[in-house]
């Protein structure tokens, strides 16, 4: 029962970052979730969060459980990305739930993009590599909105031309 031992004070200290890894994971997804919200998408805040934190949850654990568990048997070999791995499968088959046809138009691309990101993050923040996740979260979000302004005036620009046309 020792492996439960992050949940007794004494251990409490010791542990702090994994509980924090679980924080910041949790305040990335709101982040990332944050502009669907804003653009009334179904995934919205929530969404991203859960996505984010359960991927951080789970990574955690399996990296940790092999260091509790993998010198139960000598002929236990653990893989700590296993689980990891098991997480982007999961995350492809949601992605694959939020897009949908109509007619020609397809719509959730991005927002399953995004959950597909706000996954990777809780990988990364679970694995913790903060610096990168960082770094990629800040970076897709300023390119994300300049994304945005190259398409509004792409979209003023095709605008323009038609009404330029039709007269």
């Amino acid at each position: 029962m020792e492996h439960l031992g992050i949940l007794y004070e004494e251990h409490l200290i010791k542990n702090i970052e994994l509980y924090l890894r679980l924080v910041i994971s949790a305040l990335f997804g709101m982040f990332i979730g944050w502009d669907r919200s804003a653009k009334n998408k179904p995934a919205g805040l929530k969404t991203f969060m859960y996505v984010s934190v359960s991927c951080t949850l789970i990574t955690i654990i399996s990296i940790y459980s092999v260091e509790f568990f993998g010198n139960s048997n000598a002929n236990n070999r653990m893989d700590p990305m296993r689980l990891t791995a098991q997480i982007v499968s999961g995350l492809g088959f949601l992605g694959a739930g939020l897009i949908i046809k109509d007619g020609v138009r397809v719509k959730g691309l991005t927002t399953a993009a995004m959950v597909f990101f706000s996954g990777g993050v809780g990988i990364g923040i679970g694995a913790g590599f903060y610096g990168m996740v960082f770094a990629a979260v800040f970076i897709t979000f300023i390119l994300a909105k300049i994304s945005l302004l190259i398409e509004e005036r792409q979209t003023q620009s095709r605008r323009i031309k038609e009404q330029q046309g039709i007269q």
